[in-house]
């Protein structure tokens, strides 16, 4: 059970139920629903994966309660409801919300001895009022084996279930990744009560993907990367709180108004990309015509203070795939080429529309850090200076850091990572990593704090909007 895509406009409200079950949701201003309201969800299928999502709409402000109530279609005992809560902030209130990714990778699965997926509960310890996931919200690909022996000689010990066994390639196995982190109690506990905004990148589906893409992997049965990602995707909206949007193919890249201060622009940058290559032809793209032109439209556009563009993959970090380019980065460090011409495209008419207070947030390599991009040190100039910062992993194997392509003059501010020949450490090492994002009441200021898996600290940094 969890919400998505919280605005003051509505919400969406999303439940799972064991078997067939009628699904409607109580919602009240008070913890104990002494003035509700009931919103139907219709009915929990086989076809439908048993998840049930219906669209609460606004105005919303302040903190709800809600509960689920399952109704099994045949006769047998009632369930019991399940309790959750959102809050919507209203004008003249801070808005603080968290970002990261990179969930349940590189083997690294729920270790009951360790404490499970601890992140979850130190960031509902932050009292978020939404969580930002950039993607990597399963590992599909990624089979969990009982036991991994770390460097240290110790053993880390996964919950292994049917499908966290194998790579994910029916609906079914899709759905079980999913299903998977639920087992998790610190997961269930963070998704009933903080609302999540939730993007999709490579391991929904495979490693590296891109559409038309033939398989030579021996895991694999099926080949066509196609069909496995059109089964990754259903699975994704059914098992996500992301809205269903009522058009087909089903878009993943939309945008979150919330309210005067603030506006979230989710892409997809793994949808409408070329295949891997070495990223420097005209027909390399990652955002595709489409998306693009709609995100310079919605910028342009929007009336929020501040503009922050939720990418699920770094603009300036050379992210490599075998001898080719998986990210828009191509390690040439000059004029842009391949993919980096659709961002240069971008940049080019932020500056001149001009849209101001634009904030990057990312995840995917597995690290944190703070970069400026600079034109007096980028290969291309015609852009303003921005911000992009990056965090993760949420649970999963910690890499990096990455190296800098200075197409667009990336400057690191601050970054941590593994120590020089360390690579995939476990979470039990404590390199797992969250942000957090605090805008202030009147919208005049935006602080960007980097976090570890404790909670603790690592970075700060606070932006004056123009």
């Amino acid at each position: 059970m969890g919400t998505g895509d919280p605005t003051p406009r509505g919400i969406v409200l999303w439940g799972y139920s064991a078997g067939p079950a009628r699904v409607s949701f109580e919602v009240s201003r008070s913890p104990d629903f002494v003035a509700s309201r009931m919103v139907p969800a219709g009915i929990a299928t086989e076809a439908s994966g048993y998840t049930a999502k219906v669209y609460l709409p606004g105005p919303l402000a302040g903190q709800y309660y809600y509960r689920m109530h399952l109704s099994p279609l045949a006769e047998g005992p009632e369930f019991e409801p399940v309790l959750g809560s959102f809050r919507v902030k209203a004008p003249g209130e801070d808005v603080r919300f968290l970002w990261s990714g990179d969930n349940v990778g590189q083997g690294y699965g729920i270790n009951p001895e360790w404490g499970g997926l601890r992140i979850y509960r130190q960031m509902l310890s932050r009292e978020p009022d939404f969580l930002l996931h950039s993607g990597d919200y399963i590992y599909a690909d990624g089979p969990l084996s009982p036991e991994l022996e770390l460097p240290d000689g110790s053993l880390w010990r996964n919950l292994v279930t049917p499908a966290k066994s194998k790579v994910a390639e029916s609906l079914e196995e899709f759905r079980g990744n999913y299903t998977y982190n639920f087992l998790d109690q610190n997961f269930r506990e963070f998704m009933a009560a903080v609302p999540q905004v939730v993007q999709w990148d490579d391991h929904e589906t495979m490693n590296n993907w891109y559409p038309g893409e033939v398989l030579a992997d021996e895991r694999y049965r099926e080949t066509s990367v196609n069909l496995l990602a059109a089964r990754a995707l259903q699975a994704f909206l059914e098992y996500t709180p992301a809205p269903m949007f009522f058009r087909f193919p089903q878009r993943i890249y939309r945008k979150l108004p919330y309210g005067p201060w603030l506006e979230v622009f989710i892409l997809d940058l793994r949808s409408y990309r070329s295949q891997n290559s070495t990223n420097r032809g005209a027909e390399d793209v990652i955002l595709g015509r489409e998306q693009l032109d709609w995100l310079k439209h919605s910028l342009y556009n929007s009336r929020a203070v501040w503009k922050v563009i939720a990418c699920d993959m770094p603009i300036g970090l050379i992210v490599p795939d075998g001898e080719d380019f998986e990210a828009v980065a191509n390690a040439e460090n000059g004029s842009p080429a391949g993919r980096e011409r659709e961002f240069a495209e971008l940049l080019s008419f932020i500056k001149h529309a001009p849209v101001k207070n634009t904030v990057w947030l990312t995840a995917d390599v597995h690290y944190t850090a703070a970069h400026r991009y600079d034109p007096a040190q980028a290969g291309f100039k015609d852009f303003n200076p921005f911000y992009e910062f990056v965090s993760g992993p949420l649970h999963a194997g910690t890499f990096g850091p990455s190296e800098l392509d200075a197409t667009f003059g990336p400057q690191v501010l601050y970054q941590k990572a593994p120590a020089l020949g360390e690579s995939n450490l476990a979470p039990s090492a404590g390199l797992q990593f969250f942000g957090e994002v605090t805008i202030s009441a009147l919208g005049h200021d935006l602080s960007v704090i980097l976090r570890d898996l404790t909670g603790a600290e690592l970075y700060q940094i606070r932006l004056e909007a123009e």
